[in-house]
């Protein structure tokens, strides 16, 4: 048993409000309670005594104090790279012309395929490292770049032994063999549609969490895309889907029949597809760096004042963003999508944990995961300020990584 307590916190946000001059007392891996320092109760039942007995007292010096950030939208187990696709892309080549030369998804496919297990291993730990140290605790991330049944299932059994290694964020695993049609099964699209929904089951035996579908132009229709998350939803996985990316084909008005953990994207939306979100509770994941990139831009204001619950995601994909800092996307989303601070910090903790469906963590609470950033500021504002806040300290499970 391991009592901690932390306290000289200048400013606590903990995403229910926010407390000057806090403390916050650490029993293993949950919190035990979150207050004013001078309202520290002298002890605690079941958890100590006596205060002056807890374990490790930790001075942290006046900062601020937040939840881990949760990044909730990911592609990170990918190898090699696409950098001269995105140089010609800003030289003005469509899509669809870098696709028709080879580029786009299907090269990442083909790099990864022939990477051998040890290596892409190795990468794909080193991204997750990285967003734990920049103090994202819990991270979405997709499969999607094998498209074999034996390959994308050895993807989710990946994440899942990563997420056991020390200096690890916690990590929901998403299905996503419906991200793209593979070479293979090129002119039988419809038979690779009802392998994927075959496959659920076992990406759900794997470790998967979610099942998620690229629904859009050039990807997979909205009939096609109904089979596979109604697939993953009869054994057990949370449907979420790639909505709004390129076109509206539907991808809303599926999301809100099939009661989906979240509608991700969203770059072209209507005032009806917002009406939908909010009357059937579809949460949106929006991720500025690759809206930025695409020129399209999600209504996330418009979202926002018609009640619809909004997170953050980097999107970090080898074809449009690396970003590994979801401090930095919280700045994006200040200045690109017109957010508060406050918004926008929700977004990336509290909006996190509801589209992932973990409502232990996102806030800082008694009973919630001790999952705790230090910042190298005093005032939340500064992330709207340093695009790419950086973090003093980060506890994941009341355990210090830094």
């Amino acid at each position: 048993m391991t009592v901690r307590l932390l306290t000289n916190i200048g400013r606590l946000w903990t995403g229910n409000e926010v407390l000057s001059n806090a403390a916050i007392l650490v029993h293993n891996d949950r919190i035990a309670w979150v207050g004013r320092a001078p309202d520290l109760p002298q002890s605690v039942p079941g958890v100590v005594d006596d205060i002056v007995d807890v374990d490790h007292v930790e001075n942290l010096g006046g900062a601020l104090v937040t939840p881990g950030l949760i990044d909730a939208h990911t592609h990170p187990v990918y190898a090699g790279n696409r950098y001269a696709e995105l140089a010609i892309r800003t030289g003005g080549s469509t899509s669809a012309s870098i696709t028709a030369a080879g580029g786009g998804v299907g090269s990442t496919v083909t790099v990864t395929r022939g990477t051998d297990p040890w290596t892409l291993c190795n990468g794909v730990r080193e991204r997750l490292r990285g967003w734990l140290l920049s103090g994202t605790t819990t991270v979405e991330a997709k499969t999607g770049y094998h498209l074999t049944r034996d390959g994308e299932l050895a993807d989710v059994r990946l994440l899942r032994e990563l997420e056991k290694e020390p200096m690890m964020p916690r990590v929901h695993v998403t299905f996503l063999a419906a991200h793209t049609v593979p070479p293979e099964y090129f002119g039988r699209q419809r038979e690779y549609v009802e392998a994927v929904g075959a496959w659920c089951a076992d990406a759900a035996a794997a470790g998967a969490d979610s099942v998620d579908v690229y629904c859009d132009e050039g990807h997979f229709t909205t009939e096609e895309s109904r089979w596979v998350l109604a697939s993953g939803r009869n054994v057990g996985l949370l449907p979420r889907i790639h909505a709004g990316l390129y076109s509206r084909r539907g991808a809303v008005q599926l999301a809100a029949e099939l009661g989906c953990a979240s509608a991700d994207g969203l770059h072209h939306m209507s005032d009806e597809d917002i009406a939908i979100m909010s009357r059937y509770g579809v949460p949106a994941v929006v991720c500025p760096a690759t809206a930025l990139q695409r020129g399209h831009l999600p209504p996330v204001r418009q979202m926002i004042k018609h009640g619809v619950q909004i997170a953050l995601g980097s999107d970090h994909n080898p074809g449009y963003c690396g970003i590994t800092s979801m401090s930095l996307v919280i700045a994006m989303a200040v200045s690109a999508f017109g957010m508060s601070v406050n918004d926008a910090l929700r977004a990336a903790t509290l909006g996190g944990a509801t589209v992932l469906g973990a409502p232990d963590r996102g806030v800082l609470a008694p009973g919630r995961l001790a999952d705790i950033v230090q910042w190298d500021a005093d005032h939340e504002g500064a992330f709207a300020w340093s695009f790419g806040l950086k973090p003093r300290r980060v506890w994941r499970g009341g355990t210090p990584v830094q």
